[in-house]
């Protein structure tokens, strides 16, 4: 990788990465026209990170088929506009497959999803990590670390193996972890996305993170970059201002434990004529009772 290379992609990092969502035509397949239109919404809206095949994309509800048709699409539609990180996970040659898919079609990293193996040793995840990272030496690797035991010093280690690791996604509701964990590993080592979208955003920012994921954005762009430019300048009450306007929307999808993270997303594209609220198991629609409140909140966006 060469130098204008990484720094494109670590330029990327610092910056609003989108995870868009999957929408589904109503015979239950991936709706393509629909997935072209959200994403052209996002471009057009000023997003330059995207992330196919991530969390609010129903990663694991997606077939494999499905998860390089997302890819592709993704590619094909964003161009020039935009820089593509690949949600890959699962078993370690599906993982590489996965990856070796993406950088043939055209992207520049991928996200490694957090294990869901029952049995994640410290070790295990370093080698899982390594195996699938050295499989595309030429792409940007970006680890999603959700595991709250997962020490810095492990990240490091995987970095000193594979060079190509630049970024981490950093998904553990722990601010305090998050600055200790960042500095194990090496605060300028790495580019630093919180990721735990714009309610967290504010907080990792104060301890070093340069970029945050987002779902929200795929209903409103411009309050998602409103929070990422307040957080660039150093003003943290205008991007507490933006944290109060999206506080309620990303409580309904916190809660539960996030039982409606996706519903809640596809429920406010559907009630801007957008996408079908559609859903696939172990996720479900929004309760009709909280449809309406969603609706609210997004047509009070101005989007």
């Amino acid at each position: 990788m060469n130098s204008v290379a990484l720094e494109t992609r670590r330029a990327a990092l610092a910056d609003v990465v989108a995870i868009p969502v999957t929408p589904f035509a109503p015979d239950g397949s991936l709706d393509q026209d629909a997935h072209r239109a959200l994403l052209r919404r996002l471009l057009d809206g000023g997003i330059r990170t995207l992330t196919p095949n991530g969390n609010t994309g129903e990663f694991y509800a997606l077939t494999p088929e499905e998860r390089r048709l997302v890819t592709e699409l993704t590619v094909e539609e964003a161009g020039e506009r935009a820089v593509i990180l690949v949600g890959v996970g699962h078993d370690v040659p599906t993982a590489v497959a996965a990856a070796r898919h993406a950088r043939e079609r055209g992207a520049q990293m991928v996200m490694v999803h957090q294990p869901v193996h029952p049995y994640v040793s410290q070790g295990g995840w370093v080698d899982y990590h390594r195996a699938i990272a050295e499989s595309v030496p030429e792409l940007g690797v970006v680890p999603y670390v959700r595991n709250a035991r997962l020490p810095g010093a492990r990240l490091a280690e995987l970095a000193d193996a594979c060079p190509n690791v630049i970024g981490v996604k950093y998904a553990v509701p722990d601010a305090a972890r998050f600055a200790a964990f960042a500095r194990d590993a090496g605060l300028g080592r790495f580019v630093w996305v919180a990721g735990l979208a714009e309610p967290y955003a504010p907080s990792y920012f104060s301890a070093g993170a340069t970029g945050f994921t987002s779902g929200l954005v795929n209903v409103a762009p411009a309050v998602s970059l409103n929070m990422i430019e307040a957080l660039r300048a150093g003003d943290f009450p205008a991007a507490m201002k933006v944290w109060e306007q999206v506080r309620r929307f990303e409580e309904l999808r916190a809660a539960h434990g996030s039982a409606d993270n996706v519903s809640v997303v596809k429920e406010a594209l559907a009630s801007l004529g957008l996408c079908r609220r559609d859903v696939r198991p172990p996720s479900r629609q929004l309760p009709v009772e909280q449809r309406a409140e969603v609706a609210a909140i997004a047509s009070g966006w101005s989007v």
